[in-house]
């Protein structure tokens, strides 16, 4: 079932994307929201202008980002008055934070928005461990000389062993690289095609900046232009040669640094309305975002932790009386290769589809050729919180420039969740 009320996309715009500890070292996630958020300002003149609201989320954060949205907001050129709100589902994070803006427009309850999201891991959150923190209130929090001193009374340097953050699943001590990993083995994914999906990444998103697609969706920062992790030369070839990064032991891994995401620092922001708004302020609409679906699934019990898209794509369908071939071109979120190629092949399963997803048959196949056409994560990055704003913002300027059609946008996430949306012109 379509919103309740048509949203507009208006678009979007992007900082570069980053290879951790390269460009962006020293910028926290406040930098670089403002940066993407008064993109979109600049670009769609919306200095002093009051919106209905700005979501904005990162996954990575300082205690000090807890009110990211609204700090980004002040400083972002828009009028103080536009309210701000922090949001995260790990991956997902500003497709939801889109998806929040939309539900508002949707049921009346605002008529403009800002949705996006930021991360770095160059700027990560170290602590103090556990032994020390509790000490360091103790002391805090006592009245006298000795007092304070009698907090530290047992002291060891072992205490002053800091406390990194981690992305490994809390449930299974496994890094996501690990999971898909078992996800690969259990699909019978073959490195070759893993290797192949991640060339053709950088050689589609290469193209794209050639052409000048990404002229008015990418802003430069601290002298950046071009997404750094993008490698138009990548081959096959070069790509066989590199060593498994999460399975080093059994010799039978098959995922690797050049078909997995690398960690990434980056920021992204979209513009979303009724079309009232729209008309008002002289913006025409790129697309629509029609629907949108979160699921989950139990990967504690043995579920493939990023096969969440699978089951939320059909819930979607079914709502809006679609097949998964009824699209003009797929945005699947490219976290992995295998998980990408996990998920079509799944699709294609009549056993999975019957017995896991309850349907009556498969869903079927999708023509590779209409998978990410501007090249995705693979050859761009994954600031965790940034990707679905990213997507979002090229799906619409590429509907806009076909001149119609229907995009799938598929967002797997960490704790084995997947957000979904159709965006169409």
């Amino acid at each position: 079932m379509p919103f309740a009320k048509p949203v507009a996309v208006l678009g979007g715009a992007r900082i570069p994307f980053c290879r951790q500890n390269t460009a962006y070292v020293g910028v926290g996630n406040l930098d670089l929201s403002i940066r993407a958020l008064g993109a979109v300002v600049e670009k769609f003149h919306l200095q002093g202008e009051v919106l209905g609201e700005v979501a904005m989320g990162a996954v990575i954060k300082h205690s000090s980002d807890w009110n990211l949205g609204r700090e980004a907001v002040l400083s972002s050129g828009l009028s103080p008055l536009t309210p701000g709100i922090t949001l995260q589902r790990a991956c997902g994070t500003s497709l939801d934070s889109i998806i929040t803006i939309a539900n508002k427009i949707a049921v009346g309850q605002i008529e403009s928005g800002i949705g996006g999201g930021s991360d770095t891991t160059s700027d990560v959150p170290i602590v103090y461990s556990k032994p020390l923190r509790s000490a360091l209130l103790k002391a805090a929090a006592a009245k006298t000389t000795m007092g304070k001193l009698r907090a530290f009374k047992g002291f060891s340097f072992r205490w002053l062993k800091p406390d990194f953050p981690g992305v490994a699943e809390p449930r299974t001590g496994k890094s996501m690289g690990q999971h898909c990993e078992d996800m690969a083995k259990e699909w019978q994914i073959p490195r070759a095609a893993q290797d192949e999906l991640a060339a053709a990444s950088h050689h589609k998103l290469a193209a794209a900046y050639d052409r000048g697609f990404f002229d008015d969706l990418v802003v430069e920062f601290r002298g950046v232009k071009r997404d750094n992790i993008l490698r138009p030369d990548s081959t096959v070839e070069k790509l066989a040669t590199l060593k498994p990064a999460f399975d080093k032991a059994s010799g039978k891994g098959t995922l690797t640094a050049g078909n997995s995401t690398p960690l990434t620092d980056g920021a992204s922001a979209c513009l979303l309305s009724s079309e009232e708004w729209a008309h008002a302020h002289g913006l025409q609409p790129l697309a629509y975002l029609r629907d949108a679906q979160v699921a989950a699934v139990d990967f504690v019990g043995g579920e493939g932790l990023l096969m969440a898209p699978t089951i939320a794509v059909p819930q979607m369908l079914a709502r809006n009386g679609l097949t998964l071939q009824d699209f003009d071109f797929y945005e699947i979120h490219e976290a992995f290769a295998a998980q990408v190629l996990c998920t079509l092949k799944a699709w294609e399963s009549d056993d999975y589809c019957r017995n896991r997803l309850g349907l009556p048959g498969a869903l079927g196949a999708i023509d590779p050729a209409k998978i990410n056409p501007n090249g995705s994560s693979l050859a761009a990055g994954h600031p965790f919180a940034a990707t679905g704003a990213r997507i979002v913002a090229t799906a619409a300027k590429e509907l806009e420039q076909r001149g119609g059609g229907r995009c799938l946008i598929s967002i797997c996430t960490a704790g084995g969740m997947g957000v979904v949306a159709i965006l169409e012109r």
